[in-house]
């Protein structure tokens, strides 16, 4: 029994010493060498930060540059139409030319808007939204109905279907439609004529 127990611890020594010899040992150089690598990979990774940080700004900054500059050649045709239109107002031997130009140039700004995502508030005619309308002041007309915005004092624009400037606007209020001869002549009719009805029965108990 002594034996076959010397036998195992026998086993189990050699099987830890065999486990022992096939795990990698760590010299001090092998320790140094992955410190150096460690090292150099946070450098690399600290110097790629440093350039991102350096090169957002100057990429927004290009973008923001970029935008400005699509936005005023998109006007320039614009106001060279502008420019003809003025220089034209000496020669011309009637209005309606001139308004006809001055609609055309309108409505040549009012597609450059929209081709960046503006668009105008529908305000007159519609309900009145507090959302996109300020109230400027108030109208009654019986014939329009309540709450309908019946002019418009400035117009309101959307930029990609978000207000940046609410519509001014003229609201229709009416009146109320609650009649005032309904609540008065109830008071008369009730409160009177039942003292006078007791004073007959009294008098007549008395004779």
């Amino acid at each position: 029994m002594k034996k076959k127990k010397e036998q195992v611890q026998q086993k189990q020594k050699t099987e830890a010493e065999t486990s022992e010899s096939d795990r990698p040992r760590q010299t001090p150089d092998t320790l140094l060498k992955e410190k150096d690598e460690l090292f150099e990979k946070l450098q690399r990774v600290s110097a790629d930060y440093a350039n991102f940080q350096k090169r957002v700004p100057r990429q927004i900054a290009d973008t923001i540059a970029y935008e400005k500059e699509l936005i005023i050649k998109r006007f320039l045709p614009v106001l060279d139409n502008f420019e003809h239109t003025l220089a034209n107002t000496v020669s011309a031997e009637n209005l309606d030319a001139f308004l006809q130009g001055v609609r055309i140039i309108y409505d040549q700004m009012l597609d450059v808007l929209k081709s960046f995502g503006v668009e105008q508030i529908e305000a007159a005619g519609h309900n009145f939204d507090p959302a996109m309308h300020e109230a400027m002041m108030q109208r009654t007309e019986p014939d329009r109905e309540a709450d309908i915005v019946l002019e418009e004092f400035q117009k309101g624009y959307k930029l990609n279907g978000r207000m940046i400037r609410p519509s001014k606007v003229v609201v229709n209020k009416l009146p109320s439609e609650t009649p005032a001869e309904e609540t008065t002549p109830q008071t008369p009719e009730h409160t009177t004529p039942e003292p006078e009805a007791a004073d007959e029965f009294e008098t007549t108990d008395m004779e």
